[in-house]
């Protein structure tokens, strides 16, 4: 029995990379068909997981907290989300998505398919596999 070649942690960054492209392209395109920025669009995916202090959603989503209140006004506008203060701080800002805004979030990822054809393409072993896969790289924290 032949072994399995040795896969280096460079390899599989790059395909990491290569995958991530077609994600965000994919995704990028889908946010543009409900008339979203890619960051509006994000910013949607992060609420859909549920309401998020703007504070916390300006670092899940990786910048300033001014960027993310120009976002979150945009989206508020167009009835996507809604502010709320916060139950045990009334100065925090809980960002809530609407009914609209679960829809339009729904329609984006309806509309990538070459993420979902891609995925489709996938039996359930190996589903189950990368998404063990997934949680394990990006997911799991070590202990301290």
């Amino acid at each position: 029995m032949t072994e399995a070649p040795h896969v280096d942690t460079s390899q599989l960054m790059e395909l990491l990379s290569v995958s991530l492209g077609v994600f965000y392209g994919d995704f990028t395109v889908a946010a543009a068909s409900e008339n979203l920025t890619a960051s509006q669009g994000k910013a949607l995916t992060v609420l859909r997981r549920g309401p998020a202090a703007m504070r916390a959603l300006a670092e899940t989503m990786a910048c300033d907290a001014s960027n993310v209140t120009g976002i979150v006004d945009r989206l508020e506008k167009r009835g996507l989300v809604r502010r709320e203060a916060g139950a045990s701080d009334r100065r925090v800002k809980n960002v809530v998505l609407t009914a609209e805004g679960e829809r339009v979030t729904d329609a984006i990822r309806a509309r990538m398919r070459a993420t979902q054809d891609g995925l489709d393409r996938l039996g359930d072993e190996d589903r189950d596999r990368l998404r063990t896969l997934l949680e394990r790289v990006f997911l799991d924290r070590p202990t301290a």
